[in-house]
Formats: structure tokens, sequence, C-alpha cells
């Protein structure tokens, strides 16, 4: 999947409008939360729409954009303004998977990844990652696909598309890596084609038809796309994409990392 990811780097924003829509969204959720991250982390940046994003909210922040797809931090470095390359204020693009960031622990006090956990078949261990990466009282906010992701195709039949994790397993990882009070949210985006076409050819821009879609073969595909067409509305073919949220804090540890109790004396 990563190189079917690294060679849709030139044509990823011509097909990502959900990633775009729900990057908005994630965005607009921090107008709830009070932080002034000194540093913070697109993980899983794509062509860097959310770090641009983050940039303005936070502009005294010290940027990171990190992806495991070279070519996508080059299309993040085509994308940042001339005045921002001469003040210095591009942000730092690092090639890395987030199950084992090359950064010292508490190093963020923001990490930020929009529709990326749900690629991994065990979110926990990048969950972890992200919880050792974070300073205490340091913020993680996430978004995945859900389960009920293009349940139109499932209902016509199609059994070989990838199977997501629900909204409380998310939240009893965010609580197995360690993170405190997390915030659990889902909501469901329609998208609409024209023909199963045009699904196709987004999830290729995007560099993930495999990897959705799994191993639909030719006469598997033509099956469940006529079936498709019973879902028709408007003259539409809508595909729907669950899309859950979370947040959550890293807390001030109670343990070290033998086990031992950690007791705080105040006077």
């Amino acid at each position: 999947m990563r190189t079917h990811f690294s060679r849709a780097a030139a044509s990823y924003d011509e097909a990502a409008v959900l990633a775009q829509e729900v990057s908005l969204r994630m965005t607009a959720r921090l107008d709830f939360v009070k932080i002034s991250p000194a540093r913070l982390a697109d993980i899983g940046c794509a062509t860097g729409d959310g770090i641009r994003a983050l940039q303005t909210r936070y502009p005294q922040a010290l940027p990171m954009a990190i992806d495991y797809a070279p070519a996508m931090l080059a299309e993040v470095k085509r994308h940042v303004p001339l005045m921002d390359r001469l003040r210095r204020r591009a942000p730092r693009c690092v090639a890395a998977d987030v199950r084992a960031l090359p950064l010292e622990s508490g190093t963020l006090d923001l990490a930020w990844s929009n529709l990326v956990l749900h690629w991994l078949d065990d979110p926990l261990p990048a969950l972890r990652e992200l919880h050792r990466v974070l300073e205490v009282g340091g913020l993680l906010m996430f978004s995945a696909l859900g389960p009920d992701t293009l349940h139109e195709l499932r209902a016509a039949g199609a059994t070989t598309l990838r199977r997501f994790h629900d909204m409380h397993d998310l939240g009893d990882m965010l609580l197995a890596a360690g993170f405190a009070d997390p915030v659990m949210e889902m909501e469901k985006i329609t998208l609409a084609y024209a023909s199963p076409r045009g699904l196709l050819r987004d999830q290729r821009r995007l560099g993930v038809r495999d990897g959705l879609l799994g191993p639909l073969g030719f006469r598997d595909g033509r099956r469940v796309f006529r079936a498709w067409e019973n879902a028709r509305r408007d003259g539409r073919l809508p595909a729907t994409f669950e899309i859950v949220y979370g947040h959550a804090w890293k807390a001030t540890p109670k343990n070290t990392a033998d086990g031992r109790a950690i007791i705080q004396f105040r006077k």
C-alpha cells in the first residue's frame, strides 16, 4: 500500500474531497479545546492540507509534517508559500511510520492524524507511540474510517472490503495506550457518484483502492456494482463513509516504567 500511496502523490489532491472535509471538521473541533502548542505534528500528512490549517491556527508553533511516503512530503514542500520559505516557517518534513516515530519522548504538544489509523490492522502500537512522543498535558486528535463505511457496497454483496474498528474499540485502545479522558464521536458523510467508475477513480488517485476495496475481481466487481445501482438516489450512487473522531490527553503518569507507583508530595 505504501507504494500505491507514493505513486498517488501527484493526483491525491484531485480526489481528496473527503479528507479535506474531515480536516476542516477536525479543525473546527479545536475551537472547543484550550491549547497553545509550542510543537505540533500532522502525522500521515499526505500533501499537507492539515499542517497548513494548523499553522494558520497556531502560527507560533513549530510545525512538523510526517508521512511514510516521501513523494507526499515532496508535495508538502511544493505547497509552501514563498514568503513562508523566506521566513523559515515551512514545516519540517519527516519520512516515518506512525508506529515508529523518530522523535524523542515528550516532543509534541499536539499530535494530529487525519484518516490514517484505520489502515493499520492493529492501531494500538501506533497509539502507544503517539502517547510516547506527546508531552504530559499534550493532546492527540485523530479521525478514522468506521465499520459502516461503504455500507451500500456491502449491501450489494461486496465481501472483500476492508473491516474497520468501531468508535468504542478505538476509545478502549486510547485508554490501553495510556491516554486519559478520551472523547469519541461519529458521523457519516455521503459522497455521490454518477457511476461506479467515479468511486474507483477517486480511490486510485488517493492510492488506497486496493487497501479499501480489497481483492475485488472483475466479475465480482461487476456483480457488486450492478447491485449497487439499486441504491441510486436522484440519479446518483451514494457512497457513505463513517467518520470516527477522537481526542485524548496525555496525563501525568501514575507509575514508572518498571511499574512502581509515583507519589507526589505537595506543600
